[in-house]
């Protein structure tokens, strides 16, 4: 198989590193392969790819759609992230647990993050660009945000801004606190 499983956390993200075939002249790899996904029960139908450049300690996030509820999945082609993921799930066992991962260009990890969680991530170098398949299209309706510092989820951003503030969008800094999330009817979605 081209792939093989590193880790899983929260009751269904999955951490993922494809082979790598190297020599002098550079690297080949299969970055997706619809046979070998479905052996490890990732879904296969993907309806949009998105692609985001970014400088140093921009933070996005955390993000999530409930209508359609979207899966990522999510590498890092050039650079460096911290990619923090919340179980908003009212069924989960895992409900307001959080993880953060280091993906980057060279240790090639991808993520699995299926629908329920609210994700997001900090940008460690410049020009970091992240390319994830999402297995619906955006619906600008039904999405929404966590605040990326709500002190119920003790995310440890902090160890990787190494003082300095994260770059955040108007949007994100306006999210809502994770129990706001949950009192809403749409939260029940998931």
């Amino acid at each position: 198989m081209a792939f093989s499983i590193v880790d899983t956390h929260l009751h269904g993200i999955i951490i993922i590193k494809p082979d790598i075939y190297g020599d002098e002249r550079g690297f080949f790899m299969e970055s997706y392969r619809e046979d070998y996904f479905r052996e490890l029960g990732i879904p296969t139908n993907f309806r949009q790819e998105n692609h985001s450049k970014s400088c140093k300690d921009v933070l996005r996030g955390l993000h999530f759609q409930w209508d359609e509820p979207m899966g990522k999945l999510l590498r890092v082609i050039s650079g460096k992230i911290i990619l923090a993921e919340v179980d908003i799930r009212h069924n989960s066992p895992s409900l307001g647990q959080s993880i953060m991962v280091e993906l980057s260009a060279e240790n090639a990890y991808m993520a699995w993050i299926p629908p329920g969680f609210a994700n997001g991530f900090l940008c460690l170098e410049d020009d970091t660009q992240v390319v994830y398949k999402c297995t619906t299209i955006y619906n600008p309706k039904a999405e929404s945000g966590i605040y990326w510092n709500d002190p119920s989820l003790s995310l440890p951003w902090e160890l990787y801004l190494n003082g300095n503030q994260p770059i955040i969008s108007e949007k994100d800094q306006k999210a809502q606190l994770l129990e706001e999330w949950l009192q809403k009817p749409e939260s029940l979605l998931f």
